[in-house]
């Protein structure tokens, strides 16, 4: 079975089983979602899954201070210009190694935005949803490799 293939049953069936855990949790799917999505767009791998969990979270961290520095600075164009101040600062913290994945630090940033600031339930809801996107994309290629018949088995992204 091709990679591709693999990947689609497997993210398939683990988007059901992450859609009913996040109900009976009682977590956010959709944010779970974009943590998935976050590590799909990522290189692959153990590592890159560190680096997107960091870079959602920093991402989380960045937006609850715009959410909650407004109390200091005030709306209208003062909030205007600290998103921007931080929008700069969450690119330019990809000098650091760990945190130089950009997007996922927006989609962290972007999910505490759409979810009003709920970190409680943010941060859980992205690092599971992360943690589902490496082991689809991870169950999808052993699933290719135990059916195809020759031993290499690339990854499709």
């Amino acid at each position: 079975m091709s990679p591709l293939f693999a990947i689609a049953i497997t993210t398939g069936i683990l988007s059901a089983v992450w859609g009913g855990m996040a109900a009976a949790l009682g977590l956010i799917s959709w944010v779970g979602f974009l943590g998935c999505t976050s590590y799909f767009a990522s290189s692959g791998g153990y590592k890159a899954l560190l680096q997107t969990l960091l870079c959602n979270t920093t991402g989380m961290l960045w937006a609850l201070l715009l959410i909650h520095g407004e109390t200091w600075w005030g709306a209208g164009m003062a909030g205007y210009l600290m998103t921007g101040v931080v929008a700069t600062l969450m690119c330019v913290q990809a000098r650091q190694q760990w945190l130089a994945y950009i997007p996922g630090t927006f989609a962290g940033c972007c999910a505490t935005f759409g979810a009003a600031g709920e970190w409680r339930l943010i941060l859980p809801s992205l690092i599971i949803g992360a943690l589902f996107g490496y082991l689809m994309k991870a169950s999808g290629l052993w699933l290719s490799q135990k059916t195809l018949s020759t031993s290499s088995v690339s990854d499709p992204a």
